[in-house]
């Protein structure tokens, strides 16, 4: 049964809302990354000052050594907070791969809005704890707090999906990733520009995460005033009714162009290298450059607003495919040059194509994903793109182009078992930090560049144009 198409008035206050709230919710997150080496080695230096304490971070740092001496080379010391953070990195994509299909399927049983807002309550007790954490053990917990909240990025994109026909969803899916573009604009330098008032002597970030909490206890009460639901299934009843959120069929037939399977495979195996790298780059810059919070901040800042430019200037006017596949390509070149530059100006060439790939491939792969979803599973779906990996109790049998016949998983209500959400993001950083030490920072870029070409084999060799064109406007 289709639903009711959203008028175009209603369509333009949803996307009004959904790039606004992403807006902030991105500029928020995206604070802390330039603070990372910085606030990593403020709280080795303030716990470790004191050995005889058996603190959390000393007995990390304790098993860091050990992890350490297993390599062959010898690690310095000043390299436990890279390896530490690459940790932390994988920690909290990890913990957004187990919580990010249960969204998915409460999003899709009970309504975006209602499975956004308790989201939103996770994260503002998780910044609240970052506001707090003079100590370690509180900043990890904000980290865990937050990673098991955090399913912003996965509702918006299925509330995008939600008011969008097939030939809009190109451009309306390209708006969410000019979201994160102008966040890393702004975000990555603001955070660091705050970090340098200080406000409370405990916790120098304090600045920095308070106004990251502001910034979310204002994203929610917008969406809380704001936001309708989006779910096709809630506009086939009355109005106020919820029945039909939860009454509605997950399964609907629909052609398929590309193997879900495959989808998840390409972003998976893409996020394991990007990830590795993305996370790494504060720390080479720091290591290589010495850079401060405030010049990584810049650096990030530059590809935010170069990303937002290709954006809204070349992405949208891309078909999904051609996109992904021009994103790859610049990634591996990357990769390439960031194992050899020896000034900044070759730091900042590959930024340059750092900033096409950041614009380019989540936003395609997003929208390739988003033709192959029915309305009723959009939100489980999405979720299980960001979130890859799982075997399902129950299926829908649907048919793919060629004449073949696919089992898809019905939302996630039958997921009984899955891999880590998001499995790049968990494994990425840590395996990318961990290798750029032990074999050194060209041999680290080396391998991300030859598996960014594998990448660009799928994307070339084996990924399909779904049949529609998506618009420009």
């Amino acid at each position: 049964m289709a639903s009711k198409p959203v008028s175009p008035a209603q369509r333009k206050k949803i996307l009004r809302v959904i790039f606004i709230s992403l807006l902030l919710d991105l500029i928020s997150f995206t604070f802390i990354l330039p603070l990372f080496p910085r606030l990593l080695e403020f709280y080795r230096d303030h716990e470790a000052a004191d050995a005889s304490t058996h603190s959390l971070l000393n007995r990390i740092l304790l098993g860091l050594n050990a992890y350490k001496q297993s390599f062959s080379r010898t690690i310095s010391d000043r390299y436990d907070v890279v390896l530490l953070g690459g940790a932390l990195g994988s920690l909290f994509s990890l913990l957004q791969a187990i919580a990010s299909p249960f969204i998915g399927s409460l999003s899709d049983r009970y309504g975006r809005r209602t499975a956004l807002l308790w989201s939103m309550a996770g994260n503002i007790a998780s910044v609240a704890l970052w506001v707090a954490a003079t100590d370690f053990r509180t900043f990890l917990a904000s980290r865990v707090v937050g990673g098991l909240s955090e399913g912003n990025v996965q509702l918006a994109t299925a509330m995008a999906a939600d008011i969008s026909d097939e030939k809009q969803r190109g451009a309306t899916m390209a708006l969410v990733g000019a979201c994160f573009s102008i966040a890393f604009t702004f975000g990555p330098a603001l955070g660091a520009a705050l970090a340098s008032v200080e406000t409370v002597a405990a916790n120098p970030f304090a600045t920095a995460a308070g106004v990251s909490l502001l910034l979310i206890l204002v994203e929610t009460l917008y969406l809380y005033l704001y936001l309708p639901e989006t779910l096709p299934s809630s506009r086939l009843s009355e109005p106020g009714s919820r029945s039909a959120v939860r009454s509605q069929p997950l399964a609907q037939s629909t052609s398929r162009t590309n193997s879900y399977f495959l989808l998840n495979a390409t972003h998976f195996i893409f996020i394991l290298f990007f990830s590795g790298m993305e996370f790494s780059l504060p720390f080479m810059t720091y290591d290589l450059f010495a850079y401060t919070s405030s010049q990584t901040g810049k650096l990030l800042g530059f590809m935010g607003l170069l990303a937002s430019i290709l954006q809204g200037g070349v992405t949208r006017r891309l078909h999904p495919l051609r996109a992904v596949q021009v994103g790859v390509v610049a990634c591996a070149a990357s990769l390439f040059l960031l194992g050899r530059i020896t000034t900044e100006a070759g730091l900042w060439t590959a930024a340059s194509l750092l900033s096409l790939t950041t614009s380019t491939v989540v936003t395609g792969l997003n929208t390739l994903s988003s033709f192959e979803a029915a309305e009723a599973d959009r939100g489980g779906k999405l979720g299980n793109h960001r979130s890859w990996g799982k075997s399902s109790a129950g299926s829908n049998i649907r048919p793919l182009n060629d004449g073949s016949m696919e089992s898809s998983p019905v939302g996630f209500s039958s997921v009984t078992n899955h891999l880590a959400g998001q499995a790049g993001r968990a494994l990425g950083p840590l395996l990318f930090c961990s290798l750029y030490w032990w074999a050194g920072r060209n041999v680290a870029y080396a391998i991300g560049a030859a598996g960014m070409l594998g990448v660009s084999g799928l994307v070339f060799g084996a990924l399909k144009a779904p049949p529609v064109t998506p618009s420009s406007r």
